[in-house]
């Protein structure tokens, strides 16, 4: 029993590293659109740059929210740069196994963004933030994906920037799309909501519906029962979700048995400090679509920001099912691999 509070503690050590327990209250701030982006040509604006190239295919990943600070986009200092390390550490764990990781600096929506009471002041902090991804995805194409199947990853902010690529060059029959289309693995767009009306304005936002359909966006956020709404699935909204123990789209629920491993991290490295199996379950709830987790005492999770409401597990999402998430990423991509052979060698 010490040492799994010990785990636990720990588990919120890493959280509070990156998301300091801070009230957020709305307020107004005046926001200018940038001009420009960052240059990526330059190799200090890329955090991963190709790490573990031993593996035949790509991952670019888009950093979830580490700001808590500024009123609207960051600057990049070397103090932003350091907490955005120690968080995306934890989050190339995921992909490492599998894939070359590309993760790019960018001027990011700070967590204060998401309260502010003026949309449109909102919506420019986040189309700034978009900015800076989108240039760097487009360097990425041009000068570092040399062909390979690409996975696009993110969680919470980055997953919304991961849609908003798949917006930008994935749509329409032009050869660029069709050919970006035909190299996708899948997209990891954990933490954010994906809804039907997404998929019917932006059709090549397809969901994943199992353990292997390549092309697709895997998608989900955790909660516990009752939490009626949230910043990430508000009230009336009905997400679109899979769930990571069965990889099945229904509600039936998955039993904890089927959890390879909820972890726990260095809040630095992002070396995996433990593996708890068999610990939670999880089922798709049938009226909001977020992913509800049983067999969880929701005072050892705390939301941590207050933007969250009690039971909500959104900054967990990734940690909860760590191994299985890691499996399906190797799964997903050795079915993409086999599909290209057999297609090439007919």
């Amino acid at each position: 029993m010490k040492k799994k509070i010990s785990l636990i503690l720990l588990s919120l050590i890493v959280l509070f590293t990156i998301y300091p327990h801070i009230a957020i209250n709305a307020y107004a701030v005046n926001v200018l659109p940038f001009t420009s982006s960052l240059d990526y040509s330059r190799q200090d604006n890329w955090l991963y740059d190709g790490a573990y190239p031993e593996n035949s295919v790509d991952v670019f990943i888009v950093a979830p929210t580490v700001d808590t600070k500024s009123e609207s986009n960051s600057q990049i200092t070397p103090s932003f740069k350091k907490i955005f390390r120690n968080a995306m550490n934890q989050q190339q764990a995921i992909y490492a196994n599998t894939a070359r990781i590309y993760a790019p600096y960018y001027r990011q929506a700070s967590i204060n963004v998401y309260s502010m009471e003026d949309s449109a002041a909102r919506d420019t902090v986040m189309n700034n933030a978009y900015m800076d991804v989108s240039a760097a995805f487009r360097y990425y194409l041009e000068h570092k994906n040399n062909g390979r199947p690409l996975i696009l990853a993110g969680f919470s902010q980055g997953a919304d920037m991961c849609y908003r690529i798949l917006e930008e060059y994935y749509g329409g029959s032009g050869e660029r799309a069709s050919y970006l289309r035909d190299n996708l693995i899948a997209v990891y767009a954990i933490g954010w909501c994906m809804t039907e009306d997404m998929i019917l304005k932006y059709p090549q936002i397809v969901p994943a519906t199992g353990e292997t359909d390549t092309g697709v966006v895997v998608s989900y956020d955790c909660e516990a029962f009752g939490v009626t709404d949230t910043i990430i699935v508000p009230n009336g909204t009905k997400a679109i979700s899979i769930n990571p123990l069965t990889w099945s789209t229904d509600t039936a629920p998955a039993d904890r048995s089927l959890n390879k491993g909820s972890v726990t991290q260095d809040s630095k490295t992002g070396a995996i400090l433990s593996v708890d199996q068999g610990r939670y379950g999880a089922y798709i709830d049938p009226v909001r679509g977020t992913l509800i987790v049983t067999d969880i005492d929701v005072n050892e999770y705390p939301p941590v920001l207050s933007i969250f409401p009690e039971g909500s597990l959104h900054l967990y999402d990734n940690f909860l099912f760590f191994v299985n998430l890691q499996e399906n990423v190797q799964k997903r991509t050795e079915a993409f691999l086999q599909k290209k052979a057999t297609d090439n060698a007919a």
